[in-house]
């Protein structure tokens, strides 16, 4: 569940969120994002003011926090000052300040957009995922944090097939599953991995995809529903993973952002939910 912080925002939401997981008997992952132009106008004034509102967050009680969301792209962090480096240095204001408020709280590194649109680089609008997260680790990061976070959605084959993808670039690591955990591991060996979104893109019942999404249009709510269970099962069964969080539940936008493709529940059927039972139900 993700929460923005602004600035003077009270925790307001984190604690009804909170709240709602204890009553239910669920783990509470909270995501937290914050201000743009307030990052932009003084990065290290900022850092610090979203380091005390996580602090606030974390004595709320939540499980896990993730520290921003898809730092390496200029939708989520203000263009010109995307890298690894500066992410970097966010978590080492972050991360004391949530282990000092609350050490119970397990603390995720933001997780990257998978992308390889920059060509392997950093340019003014964004980073490709990898060298972010390579960037993070020559700066220290890897001291500022529990779990890394890593997001895959962009899968239209199984998550055991590592090859066979017919589109162009076939051989990137973010077109399959297992190229992603290894890719992130090598980066990161000592840490575990957190799937705080991962999710099988499908339009079966939608209208047709929006321009930039067609590469799913063969992809049904039948294998969107096995590929997860299959990704799950892997996910657990492979112990560099910590956790996965699907992407996503019953979203139903779906305009030049198609959330409403990732949502497992359409039309008051849920064919993943079947599926994940059955894995989960393994443990």
């Amino acid at each position: 569940m993700q929460i923005r912080h602004t600035p003077g925002g009270s925790t307001a939401d984190a604690e009804n969120l909170v709240a709602i997981g204890e009553r239910h008997g669920l783990k509470v992952l909270l995501s937290v994002v914050g201000d743009q132009a307030a990052l932009a106008a003084n990065p290290t004034q900022y850092f610090q003011e979203f380091a005390a509102f996580l602090a606030a967050v974390a004595r709320v009680g939540p499980d896990a926090i993730e520290v921003w969301n898809e730092p390496n792209i200029d939708r989520e962090w203000p263009a010109g000052l995307i890298n690894g480096t500066n992410y970097a240095q966010m978590l080492s204001y972050a991360y004391p300040a949530i282990k000092q408020a609350n050490p119970n709280v397990m603390v995720i590194s933001g997780a990257p957009a998978p992308t390889g649109f920059f060509g392997g680089q950093c340019r003014v609008n964004g980073c490709d995922d990898l060298i972010f997260i390579q960037q993070m680790a020559a700066a220290g990061a890897d001291q500022y944090f529990d779990c890394t976070g890593i997001h895959y959605n962009e899968g239209i084959l199984p998550p055991t097939a590592s090859t066979g993808d017919p589109r162009g670039n076939s051989n990137h690591y973010t077109r399959y599953y297992p190229t992603m955990v290894n890719t992130y591991v090598s980066v990161f060996p000592d840490k575990p991995l957190c799937f705080t979104e991962l999710g099988y893109l499908s339009p079966e019942g939608l209208p047709p995809l929006p321009p930039g999404f067609e590469w799913a249009s063969g992809t049904s709510v039948q294998e969107q529903a096995e590929w997860l269970a299959q990704a799950a099962q892997l996910s657990r069964d492979n112990r560099t993973v910590r956790l996965m969080i699907v992407w996503n539940m019953d979203a139903t936008i779906y305009g030049s952002d198609p959330m409403a493709g990732w949502a497992i529940i359409r039309n008051n059927t849920c064919l993943a939910c079947v599926t994940l039972s059955v894995v989960m139900g393994q443990g």
